[in-house]
């Protein structure tokens, strides 16, 4: 072989193993920040086709609408990251919502610690069925949201009774106030966001919740504390859907009992299409806010075309959710073949 031949042959192979890593780098960010661009994206073509859609009111509305929703997938993420699922934060949000509404007449702090407390309490118990027994997250899960749903509906008598948030209680500016032209609920969740950020990347505890999702038996076996890590984020869990409902029963002033129905698979729509692996292990907290905000543009756009029908929100999102998930599927196969070629 020529001396030309072989520096041929080599600068391929060079190129050949630049490529590997940029497929892989490439794969990773699709993965992660797909929803953000998808935001992006769908936001500066719908400001383009709806002279409306930009106006600072319904920006800020759509944000509003966001921020109720917003706590329940920031606690979703932790528990898929882990490996785990959480079906019972729609039950547990309506739940916050009607104790807060029925609080609210003696006092702000009744009316927010109350509803935290029962929903902590009901995230608390399931994480501790999770962690200490063999059983499966749906299956508790799913019994969670059958609790929740029904000690709703026991307190409402089947949906009947609509408890209300008095005129003047200063319960209503917790969301219905605002600051710098955001509501008081979009601070709040920009800050439990921030925090989120850092308890991922910056503590032992989210590196641990990432351990847990990748295989949980090896993080058991290097003394990660497993079973404590996970009664934690599903206690986590129900308290931020519990926060959900306080918030909602603010914005509305009152308790509704059919709300919450199915939120469960938005939200885990939302996380999935922020770029966090159902199966654990990996993803981002901020990816998570983009997905919720990105179907909260898809239920703007739903209104503007008029479509009247209100289940049309279930199919895009169950479409959504279906296209995502392949998505990610690919991606992953993608960029383990990267890294076995690189290893090769």
């Amino acid at each position: 072989m020529t001396t030309n031949s072989v520096t041929v042959l080599n600068d391929a192979e060079n190129l050949i193993e630049q490529r590997r890593p940029r497929a892989e780098a490439i794969a990773r960010f699709t993965q992660r920040n797909g929803a953000i661009v998808m935001m992006v994206i769908m936001a500066l073509v719908m400001a383009a086709s709806f002279p409306s859609f930009g106006t600072a009111s319904n920006l800020t509305q759509i944000a509003q609408q966001a921020s109720f929703y917003a706590p329940l997938a920031l606690g979703m993420t932790f528990v898929i990251f882990t490996g785990g699922i959480d079906l019972s934060v729609g039950s547990v949000f309506a739940l916050g919502g009607v104790l807060a509404a029925w609080a609210s007449q003696y006092g702000i702090l009744t009316a927010i610690f109350l509803p935290l407390v029962v929903c902590g309490l009901t995230g608390l118990v399931q994480g501790l069925i999770i962690a200490r027994t063999a059983i499966p997250a749906f299956i508790v899960t799913l019994a969670g949201l059958l609790f929740a749903r029904g000690l709703l509906l026991v307190l409402t008598d089947e949906g009947a009774t609509t408890f209300k948030v008095p005129a003047d209680s200063p319960f209503l500016g917790l969301a219905g106030g605002s600051f710098l032209g955001l509501a008081n609920s979009v601070w709040l969740v920009i800050v439990l966001y921030l925090i989120g950020v850092v308890v991922l990347r910056r503590t032992s505890y989210g590196s641990t919740l990432l351990a847990i999702g990748g295989q949980s038996d090896a993080a058991d076996l290097m003394g990660l504390p497993v079973t404590r890590s996970k009664i934690i984020v599903y206690t986590v869990s129900g308290l931020l859907a519990g926060l959900g409902g306080v918030l909602i029963a603010s914005y509305t002033s009152s308790g509704v009992t059919t709300l919450g129905v199915g939120l469960e698979l938005t939200v885990i729509a939302a996380v999935v299409l922020g770029g966090t692996l159902l199966t654990g292990g990996a993803g981002t907290v901020m990816g998570s806010l983009a997905g919720i905000v990105l179907l909260q543009l898809v239920a703007n756009l739903i209104n503007r075309l008029s479509l009247t029908n209100s289940n049309w929100q279930a199919v895009v999102n169950g479409g959504v959710l279906i296209f995502v998930a392949v998505g990610q599927f690919y991606l992953s196969r993608v960029q383990a073949r990267a890294r076995k070629k690189a290893a090769d």
